[in-house]
């Protein structure tokens, strides 16, 4: 993926972040007493929030490595699964966590999806590791 395509993807990730954060921290917050969305269903949308942005800057950080150390891998690689790890991690729980609101309880089944997310962000933060013994 080219410069401007990643800071492009960075910059809608990190707007969707801080979208859904308000989301979360008003709309769906209001929506506790209706009980369509629990506590831990607002602190599993909050995660995913914190997830995405954590994850959306150390995209960016990659970006600014690879002007640093060249085009290497590891690098791309862990941009790669960050993003992948951001679309499953942070993306199943939105929807497991608000599926009470949106009707959609079928979304349950998007459970086991999450932990494939995390594990690709340990992938990515180990690519990154690595990253600096594999200098071009």
């Amino acid at each position: 993926m080219n410069l401007p395509k990643q800071i492009f993807t960075i910059g809608l990730l990190g707007a969707i972040a801080v979208a859904f954060g308000a989301l979360g921290a008003h709309a769906l917050k209001n929506q506790l007493a209706t009980g369509l969305i629990t506590a831990d269903q607002l602190n599993g949308f909050d995660t995913a929030v914190k997830y995405q942005m954590y994850h959306t800057l150390a995209m960016l950080a990659i970006v600014l490595l690879k002007q640093h150390f060249g085009n290497v891998k590891l690098l791309n690689a862990a941009y790669t699964l960050f993003l992948w790890g951001i679309i499953l991690f942070s993306g199943s729980l939105y929807l497991l966590c608000t599926r009470g609101l949106s009707g959609l309880e079928f979304l349950r089944v998007l459970g086991p999806i999450t932990p494939l997310g995390g594990l690709l962000f340990i992938g990515g933060w180990l690519c990154l590791a690595i990253s600096v013994f594999k200098k071009k």
